[in-house]
């Protein structure tokens, strides 16, 4: 194997490897011969197959096989040989053809920067601290209550909690809404699902209640013509429907599957819901933490281009996908790559800062966290042996998975040689978004 690099900008190479034309033809050769013997084809018995008709049926979809597996093996062997690290998956170019005995390919990739040795140790990073209480556990449960919750009809005016099924128009200059007539709708009285004002005014009317009166619509309003805008508003009460809470009994228990054990192993397993659940944003904000310094201390590191075009294009597919889910979001223009470059640069280069860190300080993947990471996330579903089954036979999901608990693995590393100042705060606060 003859191998030669070029330069191409700071990060970029350009490996050009030439190989002995009859490696590919060997590798040819011993998979057709092996197809001789396995392949089944209507009109001849297993393995009395000829050699030609393999040929013709098979050779290029083989050849193209055994070209493919050579380069991936060889381009490995090269970019040792040389020590480069490639940051992303080479872009190949070859025409497969033998010319003086060789297989000549390229492959053109971004390098990994030289980092040098990174010191963690002036780095000031905040670690919230928090803990599940039984007062933790009593409110979850009651949570729980709520959305077991039954609803009965009631003769009286509607009071803040209650659920009001109503019909209703709106009117905004020359908008109307609905055209003719009027919507029928139902909301919880002060979940502000439907619109504050509009709640507000449903308290203390009763069946059969009608009431007309101006609100400022809110910009997310269900009904996009009117939304953000003052409007007249007529609404006519159906029913008032007040909540019942279920009885914390063996029923109520067992619909969440503690069959056996009752309320101690109801609130045991809610606590262990709970530390699951606080564990993963606990090392969440360590994570954005630790990244967000690590980062900061790096201002003009060079970030290989193709891996900061990797994580845009991901950016933007998962802003695509979270619209697409979204009702308000129909029709609106979708964001391109370029939107999130500053955004995947950061994300590109704490990898790459989190990657050599455990490289320097030998931080291997831990297989029992590994374990540990998909129970966690197989028991959120009701099926968890099917998640597991499915992270198993996939790669990819196993990989993104590894790199997960890497990722953590090394942050905690940071955390323990770092300035650790502790945030203390209750799981409420710690739950609470944008606390």
């Amino acid at each position: 194997m003859q191998v030669s690099v070029e330069s191409v900008g700071k990060l970029g190479r350009r490996v050009i490897v030439r190989l002995p034309a009859d490696q590919l033809d060997g590798a040819v050769n011993s998979r057709i011969q092996e197809l001789t013997r396995t392949a089944r084809i209507k009109g001849f018995r297993p393995g009395k197959v000829p050699l030609k008709v393999i040929e013709q049926r098979f050779g290029a979809q083989v050849r193209n096989d055994a070209l493919s597996d050579m380069i991936s093996k060889s381009f490995q062997q090269a970019v040792e040989q040389e020590q480069l690290r490639p940051a992303v998956q080479p872009s190949i170019s070859t025409t497969g053809r033998p010319d003086n005995g060789e297989i000549e390919y390229t492959a053109t990739f971004d390098v990994l920067p030289e980092v040098g040795a990174i010191d963690v140790a002036s780095l000031e990073i905040v670690r919230p601290v928090a803990e599940v209480t039984d007062a933790d556990i009593d409110q979850m449960i009651e949570t729980l209550r709520i959305q077991r919750r039954s609803w009965s009809p009631v003769e009286r005016a509607a009071v803040e909690g209650d659920m009001v099924l109503f019909e209703y128009s709106v009117e905004a200059g020359a908008v109307r809404h609905p055209e003719s007539g009027r919507d029928r709708v139902g909301t919880i009285v002060g979940s502000a699902a439907m619109s504050r004002e509009i709640e507000d005014k449903l308290i203390g009317l009763a069946a059969d209640a009608e009431v007309e009166f101006d609100a400022a619509l809110p910009a997310d309003f269900r009904v996009a013509e009117v939304a953000g805008k003052q409007a007249h508003i007529n609404v006519h009460v159906m029913r008032v429907q007040e909540p019942k809470l279920p009885d914390v009994d063996d029923a109520f228990i067992a619909s969440f599957g503690v069959s056996a054990g009752g309320l101690p192993k109801f609130r045991e397993d809610v606590r262990s819901n709970l530390e699951r659940e606080l564990r993963s944003v606990l090392m969440g904000r360590l994570k954005a933490s630790t990244i967000e310094k690590l980062v900061a201390a790096f201002p003009d590191m060079e970030v290989p281009p193709t891996m900061v075009a990797a994580e845009a294009q991901q950016l933007a597919q998962q802003a695509a996908n979270h619209a697409n889910a979204d009702p308000q979001s129909a029709g609106a223009p979708a964001a391109t790559p370029d939107a999130y470059m500053p955004a995947a640069r950061r994300r590109a280069l704490a990898g790459i800062l989190l990657g050599e860190l455990a490289r320097q300080n030998d931080v291997r993947l831990d297989s029992r966290r590994v374990s540990e990471a998909l129970a966690t996330i197989a028991s959120t579903y009701e099926e968890p042996e099917k998640v597991v089954e499915l992270y198993t036979r996939d790669p990819q999901l196993m990989n993104s998975l590894q790199s997960r608990v890497v990722e953590d693995q090394v942050v905690e590393w940071i955390a323990d040689h770092a300035k650790v100042n502790e945030q203390v705060l209750t799981f409420n606060e710690l739950m609470r978004p944008g606390s």
